[in-house]
């Protein structure tokens, strides 16, 4: 994305991985007979990158597993704990969810019964943070999100278009300040103009807070966009067949999409992507 391949190759001393997975699978029903092995020895290391962090894009087709590995480094039943394996966040297994980790769904996840501010602020709340501090730092995040502070704060949910709702998630999750931001298709949903604005903003964004992201997407454009890497999904069972490191991004969405290089990502991508599918076809 627009981080540089020169930082991320660059030592980082003894500080663990971000997130480490070791030979990790994940049988849903196990002993029975609707077991389903989600995804099978998947093993990847992500680096804790200080004043940078990373962005990781996961690719591939639906019942990969993409969902799954975010879930378990959520520590979110029923995907956590791995059925074996281990996962690591920072150095630490995870033994469930934790402030240092944040996620933003694909299906705007909001309360319906909050305003736009009372949603942004849920996090600073649980905290215990005094109200006048949560409501001043909320009104900041929803300005860097893209949304009036004054016209849209006490909104609900119901008054908001898709890509709103998904700038009130970004901000309620952002203001966590989380090491980690696990994002599941946030912009599945959107349409194509939007999501290339949305995927702006993030990029302007993980700029500001400097987190380790890891981005679940179908888009092979968005993956090449966004990801400094892209681990590339096979299914039956799900596993990671390739990771493939992904030149910088200096332009907008828009404007990376008429560059050469981009071009030539996508194609070699969409094709890995198509015989990954015919490969899970066959008897």
């Amino acid at each position: 994305m627009n981080g540089t391949n020169a930082a991320t190759d660059a030592a980082t001393g003894d500080a663990p991985p971000a997130v480490e997975f070791r030979a990790v699978t994940k049988i849903y029903g196990a002993a029975t007979a609707r077991q389903y092995t989600a995804i099978s020895d998947v093993s990847f290391s992500i680096p804790d990158l200080p004043e940078h962090g990373e962005f990781s894009s996961f690719l591939g087709p639906s019942g990969c597993g993409k969902s799954t590995v975010l879930r378990l480094i959520a520590g979110l039943e029923p995907q956590h704990p791995p059925t074996s394996g281990t996962v690591r966040a920072l150095g630490m297994e995870v033994t469930g969810p934790g402030a240092d980790r944040g996620m933003v769904f694909q299906d705007y996840s909001s309360f319906d019964n909050r305003t736009v501010l009372d949603n942004v602020v849920f996090g600073l709340e649980c905290r215990g943070v005094p109200r006048h501090r949560r409501e001043t730092e909320g009104l900041e995040w929803i300005a860097r999100v893209g949304l009036d502070p004054k016209r849209d704060r006490a909104k609900y949910p119901h008054e908001l278009s898709g890509g709103m709702r998904q700038r009130v998630a970004i901000a309620r999750t952002l203001i966590l300040r989380p090491r980690i931001i696990l994002m599941d298709e946030p912009f599945g949903a959107l349409d194509p103009a939007t999501r290339l604005d949305m995927q702006d903003l993030l990029v302007r964004l993980w700029r500001e807070v400097q987190a380790t992201v890891l981005f679940v997407t179908h888009s092979v454009e968005e993956a090449v966009y966004l990801g400094d890497r892209v681990f590339v999904m096979a299914t039956t069972p799900g596993r990671i067949i390739q990771e493939i490191r992904m030149p910088s991004a200096t332009a907008s969405a828009r404007e990376t999409q008429s560059e050469p290089w981009f071009h030539e990502k996508v194609q070699a991508l969409h094709e890995r992507i198509e015989q990954v599918e015919a490969d899970a076809k066959r008897p």
